[in-house]
């Protein structure tokens, strides 16, 4: 308020509130040109609730809820479970294999051995049935339907006779005591089932014995801590801070249940429809016709050959089921956003691939390859295979082979090509160019490139000794002279 302002209140009360009043409504309407409209209050937005509550705040008490909601949809709704399916086949598949690395020949030697026998097998399994390639499956499969899983590493005796005395154990994230929340007697502090410390490094997990859903409890329903270096809680963080992991289909539970129901009301619709085929028209009751008070039967049934001569005032008239204009367009619109909440193309989820040429089915491809790269490179191998690498090792020297320096690289399945001749081309000028090494190309393509030069070399060395040559082998020109049989091998053959 400037002096003339001052002075007009001073004289006149009533003139100065309302001189205040026009420029409080001139800030108001004129206001700074950078508000976000997004942050206005008014019509639009009326009714918009949100919250600044933290991840763990917001998982406190609701992910519960939205997990077993997810793990119905998962199990009774054929998208749902679909869409579950495409995330573990395609981010796992055959399994994410390692490469073994390290300066030490004759301990890269051992760790193959070690990875032959135990993660090669279903000896890695605590329950005995999967190999580690198939717990990598049922983990990518818990985390996308449940939002988070647990390996829990199990000791074993040295007596039991596994290639290291330790096994894996996958649980469901149900085992993770969510009521332990708040201050410990030590001073550290439990989140959701997870104790920190003072500087917020895991120290334990919390759990169960026994599952709590289970309907026979052989143990008493108490939680007791495991240490953090004997867990690995994979799932994937999408805040900082986050604690516990967020079933996947969480932002499409609403659609996909609405949607179902959709489609079960378009199809009861359908069938009521159907129950009445013909109706007949009497427009003159005689003594002859049927009526409900004196008993007749008013229901009818029709076959085929059948020829029926109508009286006269009777007239038959058949019944036009409802159509379901807007059924393919609601359901494709409805899917596209269930795939796009899960994170994978509408095609992948609904295989409907009338709609996909070649360059739109490509691209949807391409990003939905940059999704799961994400999830093997972000979460899996990071979380998980790194996890029961370092495990491994951290075994070895109990069962005698001490693989202390020995690391791996992971390399992820194999992807389908689209094109496998424009493709193929593409990857051998991006060699010979410099583009990428011959043996990242092989790593592309899901295998191991030591495995592949080994291989190659000794096929190679084979074919040369018994005289038989390809246009493969670098050493043979087209039209020349296959390499001379070595005495006692093959006749020469080329092809």
């Amino acid at each position: 308020m400037n002096w003339l302002d001052r002075a007009i209140s001073f004289v006149s009360p009533a003139a100065g509130a309302r001189r205040a009043r026009a420029r409080l409504l001139e800030g108001v309407f004129s206001g700074p040109r950078n508000l976000y409209e997004g942050a206005g209050r008014g019509r639009r937005t009326e009714g918009w609730r949100v919250t600044g509550a933290s991840a763990n705040a917001e998982t406190r008490t609701q992910l519960s809820l939205l997990r077993n909601r997810c793990r119905d949809l998962a199990q009774n709704n054929a998208y749902a479970a679909r869409a579950v399916a495409v995330i573990a086949h395609n981010t796992v598949g055959a399994g994410i294999i390692p490469r073994i690395e390290g300066s030490n020949e004759a301990k890269r030697k051992r760790a193959a051995r070690l990875v032959k026998d135990w993660l090669d097998t279903p000896l890695c399994d605590a329950d005995g049935r999967n190999h580690f390639y198939g717990l990598q499956a049922l983990v990518i499969r818990t985390v996308a339907e449940s939002g988070e899983a647990l390996i829990r590493r199990r000791w074993r005796r040295p007596s039991d006779g596994l290639p290291v005395p330790m096994q894996l154990q996958v649980l469901e994230p149900d085992l993770l005591d969510s009521g332990k929340d708040g201050p410990l007697p030590n001073g550290n502090l439990c989140q959701q089932g997870i104790e920190v410390d003072r500087l917020g490094r895991r120290v334990a997990y919390w759990l169960f014995d026994d599952h709590p859903g289970d309907g026979v409890r052989l143990r008493t329903l108490a939680s007791k801590p495991i240490p953090a270096a004997d867990v690995i809680h994979v799932y994937r963080q999408d805040r900082p801070g986050q604690m516990r992991g967020v079933p996947w289909g969480a932002p499409v539970i609403i659609r996909l249940r609405d949607f179902a129901d959709y489609e079960d009301a378009q199809l009861l619709r359908q069938k009521i429809a159907a129950c009445f085929a013909v109706f007949v028209h009497d427009d003159d009751s005689g003594p002859g016709s049927p009526s409900p008070s004196q008993g007749g039967d008013l229901l009818e049934e029709i076959g085929p050959g059948i020829v029926e001569h109508l009286p006269p005032g009777r007239d038959v008239r058949f019944a036009v089921p409802p159509g379901v204009d807007g059924y393919v367009d609601y359901s494709r619109v409805s899917l596209t956003a269930v795939a796009a909440g899960y994170g994978v193309t509408y095609e992948a989820l609904t295989g409907d691939l009338s709609g996909v040429n070649f360059s739109s089915g490509r691209m949807g491809w391409l990003e939905m390859a940059r999704n799961i790269d994400a999830w093997q490179w972000n979460m899996l191998i990071p979380q998980l295979c790194a996890g029961v690498w370092g495990w491994m090792v951290e075994a070895s020297p109990i069962a005698g082979l001490g693989l202390e320096g020995v690391t791996a690289s992971w390399t992820p399945p194999r992807r389908e090509m689209i094109d496998p001749v424009k493709e193929t081309e593409a990857i051998r000028e991006g060699v010979r160019s410099g583009l990428y090494t011959q043996s990242e190309a092989i790593r592309r393509q899901g295998y191991d490139p030591e495995t592949v030069f080994l291989e190659r070399a000794a096929e190679l060395k084979r074919m040369r000794e018994l005289g038989i040559a390809f246009d493969t082998d670098p050493a043979v020109k087209p039209g020349a002279t296959p390499p001379p049989a070595a005495p006692g091998g093959a006749s020469d053959t080329t092809a």
